[in-house]
């Protein structure tokens, strides 16, 4: 993404049902700035993980190597789609703001925007209609209780 002219790079973690773990944004993407990534990663969660899965961009491979070379590292061709289309509601709430002014305001939004898709991200196709009623209500009863904040 572009922020005053210069690229900036987005870096996401998503777990296998679709939810944003975290958001990053840096201006590099070097090997770096992968490592910085994962070591977020890993403070946040404590965890390591079995498998991780990215594209080809080597990057990736220098932070796997040094930070965690014992899990399983995927990059065949469609196996980061999930990661790819989480990327999709971001690039279309860009647009509407009229791209972002500084990195801390897009950083911010990001973050907030992660926990709100997260929260009304319910995978339809995997629940009985009672169950989405329940779960869509306790989604708006939890926004409204931060709201109400």
């Amino acid at each position: 993404m572009k922020i005053r002219g210069q690229r900036h790079y987005l870096w996401r973690a998503v777990d296998q049902d679709g939810e944003v773990i975290d958001v990053y944004l840096q201006k590099r993407s070097d090997g770096k700035a992968a490592k910085r990534f994962f070591k977020r990663l890993l403070n946040k969660h404590k965890d390591e993980p079995r498998k991780i899965v990215t594209d080809k961009l080597r990057s990736y491979g220098v932070a796997h190597r040094e930070l965690i070379p014992e899990t399983i590292h995927d990059t065949t061709q469609y196996a980061n789609n999930r990661c790819e289309l989480s990327h999709e509601p971001i690039r279309v709430r860009e647009r509407g703001m009229r791209k972002f002014k500084s990195m801390h305001q897009a950083q911010r939004f990001l973050g907030a925007h992660a926990a709100v898709y997260n929260l009304f991200n319910l995978g339809r196709h995997l629940v009985s209609a009672e169950n989405y009623r329940y779960f869509r209500q306790r989604a708006f009863a939890s926004w409204e209780k931060a709201v109400a904040i």
